[in-house]
């Protein structure tokens, strides 16, 4: 069980910085949905779902292929041929996009902003090249580093929007004031993420110069053969995490300006998932380089199977505390604007989805290990063809609800078949009973909440009740799992206290 407890306290490191990080992160949208309309917030919505695309065509999965091959390749020799391979790319790749710069603005409706395009391949190019650096201080378990870096880079975004939005605008005129254009609009947003990221690579430079001309092309060759299905499973899940957006703009027959709005409602309450989201991202810190060193290891599956235990409860918790007390994160992002709020029912189906994509990450160690990524591939792509193809036809019906329930049954999908394949070729002893009930019944206290609210309409009455629910849902859990959580870290001492 050391293995755990290490894994654990590896996402508390990650966690505690990072959860900073994305709640200042989250303030700053609550910021934005103040500031703009949800005409406005639709630009932003559309122009951050084509960041993940470039984000998987520039890595091509070199992230993953590092992790793997340093367990058994020389180190260095690792670093300094993928770095190279992603540097090279990358100014490569960047250059293309710049060049067709004018095209993309069309693709993204906004033909009079090419500016917007321009710094958000220098967004990529920044973020892209950092990506190893970063997958280093994983590897080498140095989270304290990364998480410094981290938070350096929200602060710095958190400021610079800011500064543009509310300190700027009332120094317009003043000595040095003169490139201050309140036309931009939204493309400060990307002008403040740009100077983070460029702060994000300063800060990465010892990394940077630990890397050596040196490049193996037969290593290469080998990281390629690996990492190219990769790419398909990255682009598969960014079209099923993405491209519902782009969708919404083409098959919607609402008009352009009530279409813009309702992207931007959905876009908005898509970021109430914000819990289960991050706690997904933070978990994916350490658990991927934690997964291919404890590959080696005699008792690696009960570890995995372990792993998933309290993965999942974890996320369950955290949907009973989205859905429980739904009317607080809509008066969060209502504040100001409370048309933002009609769309808060897509929540819980959001939040559930995301728990399903969270399992099926744990669950995709079995091709990465066993080197059956095309199966990967192929599950992600089924997975992209099941989200185009119901939001094709729910949107037009349903409007951005049918996008939340298409989201939701291409990750259950994806994570049945991704369990059923990996039992098949990399057997582990996952309490899937167990697993299932824990879901089954935060969905029902759920059900529960919605019918004692249309009974009781108070809100501390709803409050109380929702509060108990949750309380109810987590004595159930202790009760039952008490010896696992007495050998997890800072959660152990508290259990050995009751």
């Amino acid at each position: 069980m050391s293995s755990v407890k290490q894994l654990a306290g590896q996402t508390l490191w990650y966690g505690v910085p990072t959860m900073l990080s994305r709640f200042l992160n989250y303030l700053l949208s609550l910021l934005l949905v103040g500031i703009f309309r949800p005409e406005d917030f639709g630009v932003i919505t559309n122009l951050y779902a084509f960041i993940p695309f470039l984000n998987v065509l520039f890595t091509y999965g070199l992230e993953t292929a590092y992790f793997r091959f340093v367990q058994t390749e020389p180190k260095q020799q690792v670093y300094n041929t993928l770095l190279i391979s992603m540097l090279v790319s990358t100014a490569l790749f960047t250059a293309v996009l710049l060049l067709l710069q004018h095209p993309i603005a069309q693709l993204l409706e906004i033909p009079d902003n090419t500016n917007y395009v321009r710094w958000l391949c220098w967004i990529v190019f920044f973020d892209t090249i950092s990506t190893l650096p970063f997958a280093r201080l994983r590897q080498e378990n140095r989270p304290r580093k990364y998480a410094f870096v981290r938070v350096v880079n929200i602060l710095t975004n958190v400021v610079f929007t800011i500064f543009f939005y509310l300190i700027a605008p009332k120094l317009q005129g003043k000595p040095l004031m003169g490139w201050y254009d309140p036309a931009v609009g939204v493309g400060y947003v990307l002008l403040a993420n740009l100077i983070a990221s460029i702060v994000t690579t300063l800060l990465l430079g010892y990394e940077f110069l630990e890397m050596r001309w040196q490049f193996a092309a037969g290593l290469w060759k080998k990281v390629m053969h690996y990492a190219m299905p990769l790419v398909v499973v990255g682009f598969g899940g960014m079209v099923n995490e993405m491209l519902s957006r782009f969708i919404f703009l083409k098959v919607s027959p609402l008009p352009e300006q009530e279409k813009a709005f309702e992207l931007g409602v959905f876009g908005a309450n898509y970021k109430l998932a914000v819990l289960i989201t991050i706690f997904i991202q933070i978990f994916k810190m350490a658990a991927e380089p934690f997964f291919f060193n404890q590959s080696r290891q005699a008792d690696a599956r009960q570890t995995y199977a372990r792993v998933m235990k309290f993965f999942v409860l974890a996320c369950c918790l955290m949907f009973l505390v989205i859905v429980l007390f739904l009317d607080v994160w809509r008066m969060l992002i209502t504040w100001r604007h409370p048309e933002y709020g009609e769309g808060i029912h897509i929540v819980p189906i959001l939040s559930m989805g995301g728990i399903f994509l969270g399992i099926y990450y744990n669950l995709s160690i079995w091709y990465k290990l066993t080197h059956r990524n095309w199966t990967g591939a192929l599950i992600t792509l089924i997975g992209a063809a099941i989200t185009i193809a119901l939001n094709i036809w729910w949107i037009p019906l349903y409007g951005y609800t049918g996008s939340a329930w298409a989201t939701f049954i291409c990750y259950a999908y994806m994570m049945i078949a991704s369990y059923v394949l990996g039992q098949k070729y990399y057997p582990v002893p996952y309490p899937t009973g167990k697993l299932l009930l824990y879901m089954a019944a935060a969905m029902a206290l759920y059900g529960v909440k919605l019918l004692t609210t249309n009974w009781i309409d108070h809100v501390w009455a709803g409050y109380a009740i929702s509060a108990f629910l949750f309380a109810a849902f987590s004595w159930w859990i202790l009760k039952n799992e008490k010896e696992s959580f007495a050998t997890l870290p800072v959660v152990g001492k508290l259990m050995a206290k009751l």
